[in-house]
């Protein structure tokens, strides 16, 4: 009865429209009072879940990705992944990834990736003879990648939503193999179009001019290296690689490419204050809520549900991909990662799963949430950025769903792809 209490309260609230920082929160208090605990309580863990060292991480890494979006970075990462694939058959859709899988890497953000890179190629791209439909769909399947490459700030909430026993670092380590697996998957399933659609071969950059784009492009890819390289060589923690990455961000787009106006920053900045929050109430009533289902004993409770359904861990983790799925269709991600984590991770590791291979496994199928509709964040952006309908970016999505099912698939029963990294550098 109290797991109907809690969690039908907070499906009552969703279902009344109300945001869902806020339904989390409201949905402690009345499950609080149904266990009859001190409503205080409530308020020490709604506190609590924001006072957190860890957490200065978010903020620092959105404001280094708004700073590299707006401020001239992925421009000139597309022209760099240009010089790299845009000259073979499809070029310019190989492009498309190439730039995502630099940009994601640098910002972590696929809504950035997908806004960035999109404003830049999807008009290229149909200029050139691609379809608009595809450009965009080439755009926002390939933004995925940047939640699961470092600094990927949801890996930040999952080890905050594990209560902090998963190292951020790893996390990020760990992300690469899944991320360069799905960039790889997306770009032969670009090459399969390219042959059977015709489209046409892009230009050989004469080497003065690709050299000159690779030097501008530099400047932005040191940022992958400042952020990894110190993290793995114990320089600065994951959360100090951040604030470093903003220092690094900002130099760059004012002082070397100098392509932004002091006078756009404020406006930046309240932009990034905005969208923080969002995310901070979010995690601090996620908190809260996260209490009171250990108290109530959820999780346990739902570890037992599942070792009555099968002792195979397979179809255990078939089962939670097929949850993941269907709810990422229906809520956005981080309010996901906070409330299914404390639930999930005792299932999965009562089976053996590493808390990191399921956090990347997390990740994978909630990115796809994303660009999937009722409620696909990235996939709305993207048809704005495009220019297109919804309904016919999501039919232009149908054979890249299926690639990224199939990477899901490897991650999901291939662990190795995601810890055998980890293993060797940390």
């Amino acid at each position: 009865m109290d797991a109907v209490i809690l969690l039908g309260s907070f499906i009552a609230l969703i279902l009344l429209r109300v945001p869902v920082a806020y339904a989390l929160g409201l949905a402690s208090l009345i499950g609080a009072w149904w266990i009859d605990i001190p409503l205080h309580a409530v308020m020490i863990q709604i506190a609590g879940g924001v006072n957190k060292f860890s957490l200065l991480a978010i903020p620092f890494f959105v404001l280094a990705g708004a700073i590299m979006a707006e401020g001239g970075m992925a421009r000139r990462l597309v022209a760099f992944a240009g010089v790299l694939v845009g000259f073979v058959r499809g070029g310019l859709s190989l492009v498309n990834i190439t730039a995502s899988t630099f940009f994601g890497a640098i910002s972590g953000s696929s809504l950035a990736d997908t806004a960035s890179v999109g404003s830049v190629l999807i008009p290229e791209m149909e200029k050139k003879g691609y379809p608009r439909e595809f450009s965009t769909a080439v755009t926002v399947s390939g933004s995925v990648q940047a939640l699961l490459t470092p600094p990927s700030h949801n890996s930040v909430i999952y080890s905050l939503a594990a209560g902090g026993t998963v190292s951020i670092a790893a996390l990020f380590v760990a992300g690469i193999g899944p991320g360069l697996l799905l960039s790889f998957t997306m770009a032969a399933l670009c090459l399969v179009f390219a042959r059977k659609r015709n489209y046409p071969k892009g230009e050989v950059i004469p080497l003065r001019q690709a050299l000159k784009i690779c030097a501008e492009a530099l400047w932005g890819l040191m940022t992958m290296g400042i952020i990894l390289g110190g993290i793995l060589s114990g320089v600065f923690t994951a959360t100090e690689s951040a604030a470093v990455a903003v220092v690094w961000a900002f130099f760059v787009t004012m002082f070397i490419y100098r392509d932004y106006k002091w006078s756009e920053l404020p406006k930046m900045l309240h932009r990034t204050v905005r969208t923080l929050s969002i995310v901070m109430i979010l995690i601090a009533f996620a908190a809260s809520f996260g209490y009171i289902m250990t108290l109530m004993q959820i999780p346990s409770k739902i570890t037992t549900a599942f070792l009555t359904l099968s002792d195979n861990r397979y179809v255990i983790l078939m089962c939670v991909n097929f949850m993941l799925l269907v709810l990422g269709t229906l809520m956005d991600m981080a309010p996901l990662i906070l409330i299914l984590t404390p639930i999930l991770l005792p299932v999965v590791t009562s089976f053996g799963v590493d808390p990191v291979h399921f956090g990347m496994i997390m990740l994978v199928n909630l990115g796809i949430g994303l660009i999937t509709p009722p409620v696909g964040a990235v996939l709305f952006v993207g048809a704005a950025v495009g220019k297109v309908s919804i309904e016919s970016t999501v039919k232009a999505l149908l054979p890249f769903y299926a690639a990224l099912f199939a990477v899901l698939m490897a991650v999901t029963y291939i662990p190795a792809i995601s810890l055998w990294l980890p293993s060797v550098v940390l």
